[in-house]
């Protein structure tokens, strides 16, 4: 078999491709796996996608873009409903503060409601607005030895010859 022969049947194979899947405001790759290519979205990681292909009964190894459309409207309509999917536990915004209700939220709109939640903390000036008003670390951690953004830690040698020479 030489280089130029093609495999048993490549080239049809390619044609039924789908290199970008669609699902709300992102382009997903369908050259990956479906529980890969879900994890490129924000709002779902890899526990988030393993649930979403299972419960669109799709196999999770399968590439994304060779399945048939009827599957892929099925994971886009178990990511869409999320909530309706999986334990109120697992979604990412539960009671909203301003509506109360249990969602999962993906994409732009995750970015957008988080930049909300970090300043209207800010304007209630809770600890965490503060914190983040401040640009310190918010939750908690060390700051005596580690997040200094100024300049050099500790001694200067050179600096301290220099000084010394003169």
């Amino acid at each position: 078999m030489s280089a130029e022969e093609p495999q048993d049947g490549s080239p049809e194979e390619e044609e039924d491709l789908r290199y970008f899947i669609r699902i709300g405001q992102t382009d997903l790759d369908g050259t990956k796996s479906v529980e890969r290519s879900l994890t490129d979205m924000k709002g779902i990681g890899k526990r988030t996608a393993r649930i979403i292909a299972d419960a669109a009964e799709v196999d999770r190894t399968a590439l994304f873009g060779k399945l048939p459309e009827d599957e892929i409207d099925s994971v886009v309509d178990v990511v869409e409903n999320f909530k309706d999917h999986a334990p109120t536990w697992m979604v990412n915004r539960q009671k909203d503060f301003f509506s109360g209700e249990t969602d999962h939220i993906i994409g732009t709109d995750l970015e957008e409601k988080r930049r909300h939640d970090i300043n209207r903390m800010k304007m209630i000036s809770s600890y965490k607005g503060v914190r983040h008003q401040r640009g310190q670390k918010v939750r908690g951690q060390r700051t005596k030895s580690t997040g200094r953004t100024e300049g050099t830690i500790g001694v200067n040698v050179e600096e301290i010859k220099e000084g010394m020479e003169e």
